[in-house]
């Protein structure tokens, strides 16, 4: 791709517009810890919520949904549409609880949930697991998406003048957010959002008529499918029972299973993450609430659809590309489909996408590491401007181990298959600690022992191979079904944390459901509405309707199937109704405390 002085203006101007936001909250970064990481808890739920869906927006994500389609068609989706139960869970489960917690890091809640040893080294380890390994993985796998992206469209054959350009805009995203900390990670993340989105569905018009509207794309494709013999249809939005690529027993788990028991980045059962780091920076529980709840609408609701179109356009366009991932750049390089005057703006949105992932990853990543293990463990009784600059030091040393990281990922999918598999079983962990009292730091510390182990060992010594979806399945299940029998014995077998504890965590979270009651009576605190768990669990029912009717209806229309998508727009605003005058009748004070004793 050859770019012209306009295409540089523009690529200038974005970088210009991000460094400024960045110098502008350079001096209320500075400040403290809390303002560093949390914007001082003063954000309000539309920018924490939508620097969410910037942050899952990665330079990679439109070139693996084009792969997923490409492979299996619309319902490929599937892969990560089902984690959509466990955000909702997040929304009216947890984010008031995490929001109450008081916390700084999701990690940190080892220590108020758990006491002693096993809770300081719980929240030690993980603090470095999280904050460097698994941290710097995700972003070697951004960094080398991004290294692609930059091959094909600026034509670059040497990978290492790529990785030079690469350097250069992971220096530059390391030093706004080095500066500016979440405030500016969070700003960027807006004005990011906004431009990628716009170039995505601008994007997606132009291929659609590029192939000659939806009604020939929709003819195109289904023709193609009868010459290939392609099993179904690409255009259904469910995976055929017991297709090649989703067999049943593989539809079951992703269905059933992998999203309440499998930890994952950004899908975390119970909430954890940047997403909790969002809820943490919100105004109140309110505020939280509605930021989980925007993300969860907007990541899978209404931001798919570009991408899939266009994927759907890439193969009538394209049909002999080997590389079928590629295509979604071949696209927009193509002169017959996207304007040469509008390249600027399409590489300043891949550079969006980018940046506002590894923006989050960086300030989240430090989060870990200062808080929780610098502050905790190493430098106890240091002033406030000493933890800054030490987040600000450490933000730059992650960056540089993920660039070294970058060179040994073998591919994107790898790096993604085994976070899934070595994280499976121990979500029932992190969902339970929040609703049974005698969940002890023990439960969550041999849950991550035996997940690891048992999936490392399926995998090296009994050869099954997560690629594949049947062994993917039987993988799943059997470290899902080991794992929970290894901490249930390890919690039974081990004491239950200190009385004191209990009642203190119970005084400050006021967790829901009858797992409390021993303890609720002792701590003498009332809840004002009473609500109890009863009716958050009708609201997620409800929400995974909205959000799935409403996926569903926005397909509709775009496929003009006007009368299946009034039926699914009709159910997702009933719900939408429903769970308004929920929220409108919860009481958002805090829970009254009637015994002041701590």
């Amino acid at each position: 791709m050859t770019l012209n002085p306009l295409d540089w203006i523009v690529i200038a101007a974005y970088f210009a517009f991000n460094l400024g936001i960045g110098i502008y909250y350079m001096r209320r970064a500075r400040g403290s810890t809390s303002e560093f990481f949390l914007s001082g808890r003063d954000v309000p739920w539309w920018l924490a919520g939508t620097s969410m869906v910037a942050t899952t927006f990665a330079a990679d994500t439109p070139l693996v949904v084009t792969g997923l389609v490409a492979a299996n068609g619309i319902a490929g989706n599937w892969l990560w549409w089902n984690m959509l139960m466990s955000g909702m869970l997040t929304v009216f489960l947890f984010a008031r609880l995490w929001r109450r917690a008081g916390v700084m890091t999701d990690v940190e809640f080892a220590e108020l949930r758990y006491s002693g040893r096993p809770a300081a080294f719980l929240r030690g380890f993980r603090a470095l697991y999280l904050g460097l390994p698994i941290n710097c993985i995700i972003m070697g796998w951004v960094n080398l998406a991004m290294v692609k992206i930059l091959q094909t469209t600026l034509g670059i054959e040497d990978k290492r003048k790529a990785m030079l350009i690469l350097v250069g805009m992971l220096l530059f995203t390391a030093f706004y957010t080095t500066i500016s900390g979440l405030w500016g990670v969070l700003v960027t993340d807006l004005f990011q959002f906004v431009l990628k989105m716009g170039m995505v569905i601008l994007l997606a018009i132009l291929a659609v008529n590029a192939v000659g509207g939806i009604d020939a794309l929709k003819t195109k494709i289904t023709a193609m499918d009868a010459f290939s013999g392609q099993a179904g249809s690409r255009l259904a939005f469910f995976p055929d029972t017991d297709s090649a690529w989703m067999p049943l027993i593989t539809l079951f788990v992703y269905l059933g299973v992998s999203w309440w028991s499998t930890w994952y980045p950004g899908a975390e059962p119970g909430g954890g993450g940047y997403v909790a780091q969002r809820i943490f920076s919100a105004k109140d529980e309110r505020h939280g609430l509605l930021a989980t709840l925007w993300f969860n609408i907007a990541h899978y609701a209404l931001r798919p659809w570009p991408w899939i179109l266009t994927a759907l356009a890439t193969l009538v366009l394209y049909p002999n590309l080997a590389d079928k991932e590629s295509g979604y750049i071949r696209v927009l390089m193509d002169p017959n489909v996207f304007p040469t005057y509008l390249r600027g703006f399409m590489l300043a949105a891949f550079a969006a996408a980018y940046m506002s992932t590894i923006g989050t990853q960086l300030n989240w990543g430090a989060s870990y590491v200062i808080n929780d293990f610098y502050r905790r463990f190493v430098a106890t009784d240091k002033r406030e401007r000493h933890y800054v600059i030490a987040s600000q030091v450490v933000t730059m040393l992650i960056m540089v181990i993920s660039l070294v990281i970058t060179f040994y990922l073998e591919s994107i999918r790898s790096a993604w298959t085994l976070l899934l598999v070595t994280g499976a079983g121990t979500g029932t962990v992190l969902l339970l600690r929040w609703f049974w009292w005698r969940i002890n730091a023990w439960s969550e510390i041999s849950a991550m022992i035996v997940a690891a182990s048992v999936s490392l060992m399926l995998q090296l010594v009994f050869k099954w191979d997560s690629s594949r979806p049947r062994d993917f399945a039987y993988l799943m299940l059997v470290t899902v079904g080991i794992t929970t029998v290894g901490w249930l014995v390890t919690t039974l077998l081990t004491q239950p944390e200190p009385h004191d504890r209990l009642v203190a965590f119970y005084r400050k979270v006021h967790p829901e459901g009858p797992g409390w009651k021993r303890i609720a009576s002792e701590a003498g605190v009332e809840h004002p509405h009473g609500g109890g768990i009863g009716p958050q669990l009708l609201n997620w029912v409800l929400g995974c309707v909205l959000i799935y009717a409403s996926l569903f209806g926005i397909g509709k229309l775009v496929m003009k199937e006007w009368g299946t998508a009034l039926l699914f727009i009709g159910a997702a605003l009933i719900c939408g109704v429903l769970i308004s005058r929920s929220l409108s009748r919860m009481d958002w004070r805090e829970p009254v405390r009637h015994d002041l004793q701590n």
